[in-house]
């Protein structure tokens, strides 16, 4: 049977997400595998806390996002609304592990300024706008996106194809909000460099310009994607490169906070990072 041109590009797109899916897959466990040991304790040590809560979230989202993936590109998908479904789910997890990580960094940097209600007030509220309108805009794309399944016997799996402006539009979003809390951190370390010289204040300082950095980095880089690539396939190796990097650093960095204060207090004093209690300086740490 001979097949298309059209339809050995579909294949070979599904051929090559297949590829990015099983590495994804593998630079994920591996990741998890590498801070086991650090995880577990912490896991095991550590108070009930809401952090405590978001932390599991955060680091757990990513496992079934990485599942729901392989369904995808591996499960025969012949049926174009199953495989709609199963990008709705895909879509969703994602959405929730970007929403856990930025709010990290949103406690964060109300630590960096002194629990100041009103810049978390301000960065709640313009965090849950950017979270509706990326919903938004991520399911009405997906509600009027092609299908693409392959006809070739053996190439498995299904993607979706969305307008450009569908595509870039989240991001762009995402891009002024954490730029948004790039530019309060590097105001609060202004007005307090001469002040705050605590080891968890600088720690907490360089942790959130790295972050920020490189949320930035990678929105910009989907943002820009449209005008690189014109295979929708970059498109999602792109997506699910930022919410695994921005979930690992943000559970990495959580991680090597609470171990930094553990070793501080001592081994005998077990303690948790309580980031709605942190202040400047040493300060930020709550015994619970």
């Amino acid at each position: 049977m001979e097949y298309s041109a059209d339809e050995i590009a579909a294949a070979r797109s599904l051929q090559y997400l297949a590829y990015i899916c099983t590495s994804m897959a593998t630079f994920w466990i591996y990741d998890y595998v590498c801070s086991l040991h650090e995880e577990w304790k912490f896991l095991w040590w550590s108070h009930w806390t809401k952090v405590k809560i978001l932390y599991i979230i955060a680091r757990y989202v990513p496992f079934l996002f990485v599942i729901t993936d392989i369904f995808l590109n591996f499960a025969p998908n012949e049926n174009s609304q199953k495989c709609k479904i199963l990008v709705n789910i895909y879509s969703s997890l994602g959405v929730i592990s970007l929403a856990c990580s930025e709010y990290f960094f949103v406690l964060r940097t109300y630590a960096l300024w002194n629990s100041n209600r009103i810049v978390l007030t301000a960065m709640l509220s313009t965090l849950f706008a950017i979270i509706a309108s990326f919903i938004g805009i991520c399911f009405s794309a997906i509600a009027t996106s092609h299908v693409t399944t392959s006809v070739v016997p053996g190439i498995t799996g299904c993607y979706r194809s969305s307008t450009r402006v569908q595509f870039f539009m989240p991001f762009l979003l995402l891009f002024i909000f954490q730029l948004g809390l790039f530019t309060l951190t590097l105001i609060r370390i202004a007005q307090t460099w001469r002040t705050s010289n605590g080891s968890m204040h600088t720690v907490l300082v360089k942790h959130n310009i790295f972050y920020y950095a490189c949320g930035l980095f990678l929105s910009t880089v989907n943002v820009l994607a449209p005008v690189m690539f014109s295979d929708a396939v970059y498109y999602s190796l792109l997506e699910d490169l930022q919410a695994f990097i921005l979930a690992i650093l943000a559970t990495r960095m959580h991680l090597h906070l609470w171990h930094m204060d553990r070793h501080v207090h001592g081994s005998e004093i077990l303690v948790c990072i309580s980031m709605s209690d942190m202040s400047s300086a040493d300060r930020t740490v709550s015994t619970v």
